[in-house]
């Protein structure tokens, strides 16, 4: 039951990326372009995602388990640190590079296009590096 509801939901958000243009790099970086061409309407998307997002926060703050019986593990605020904005920068320099992030991207190779699949490897590899520098500072500590 849970990888069916993880599959539908899977589904259900790769194909809300796709109707919504999000899995679109033109669409994305001329959301992006503020100065030129600018497109608001994935403003209108993000909004709407904020909102059921905002929800689904709201209804698990209430809630000791999710409806199929796991428990939540919710995020705790840490605060604003170095390492967070130097994260929210990369995320948004490579955003406005590539017109892409990693669901969006996700959803997009399906499509089989190389920019796509760059994107996709190029990603893993920085998880991958990312995983191997916290370990490498783990020991450190």
């Amino acid at each position: 039951m849970k990888s069916a509801s993880a599959t539908l939901a899977g589904i259900l958000f790769g194909a809300g990326l796709a109707i919504s243009q999000m899995t679109n790099p033109n669409k994305v970086l001329s959301f992006l372009d503020l100065f030129g061409g600018w497109d608001p309407s994935l403003a209108l998307v993000m909004g709407a995602a904020l909102a059921v997002s905002a929800l689904g926060y709201r209804v698990a703050r209430n809630r000791e388990a999710s409806f199929l019986g796991e428990p939540f593990d919710l995020p705790v605020p840490s605060g604003i640190d170095r390492r967070l904005i130097a994260g929210a920068a990369l995320f948004g320099i490579g955003w406005g590079l590539a017109g892409f992030c990693p669901g969006p991207a996700i959803a997009a190779i399906a499509t089989g296009h190389l920019p796509v699949v760059i994107f996709v490897c190029a990603m893993v590899v920085g998880m991958l590096l990312f995983q191997y520098a916290e370990t490498m500072r783990a020991h450190r500590s």
